[in-house]
């Protein structure tokens, strides 16, 4: 586009600012005779310093699965390690291990939280057809001023 600019009288400075890059931009681009492909997504990528190895993952899934952490979650786990004075890997590191791990589910004896069903709904069509109660507002003694704070008024109770 750049070279067909330029071919039609336009300046490089003028045509490359159209597309929002600088003129140097574009020279390392075309220095070798025609446009380089880009070379980011093969390029050879060193593995970050940090990054956790085999046998410490293993040590983090070993220490999940341990009986006095097990029925925890990392954000328990972490601060208890801490408490005794180890230090494994970050909160962070023990969720992404986890999930890796397919062990990021429900954790512990106790039941997985499951969905109640709402309570079946009656609609009165005249009176004394449905009947409730508003549990609510606590019992109170009768004649009794109580007030339920700023977004409610004084309730009398007889």
């Amino acid at each position: 586009m750049i070279n067909e600019a330029v071919e039609a009288g336009a300046s490089k400075k003028k045509a490359c600012s159209e597309l929002e890059i600088s003129s140097r931009t574009y020279r390392r681009w075309t220095q070798y005779g025609s446009v380089k492909a880009d070379g980011r997504p093969d390029a050879e990528r060193q593995a970050p310093a940090n990054k956790l190895t085999p046998e410490e993952r293993q040590q983090i899934l070993k220490t999940c699965n341990e009986a006095a952490y097990q029925s925890l979650p990392p954000s328990q786990i972490v601060p208890a390690l801490a408490d005794e004075g180890i230090y494994i890997a970050s909160e962070s590191s023990f969720y992404r291990i986890m999930k890796e791990a397919d062990q990021l589910h429900h954790r512990g004896k106790d039941q997985a939280p499951r969905k109640v069903a709402k309570p079946a709904a009656y609609k009165a069509a005249g009176p004394n057809e449905v009947w409730s109660w508003d549990i609510s507002v606590p019992q109170q003694a009768a004649g009794e001023m109580r007030d339920y704070g700023p977004s409610s008024s004084a309730c009398r109770c007889w």
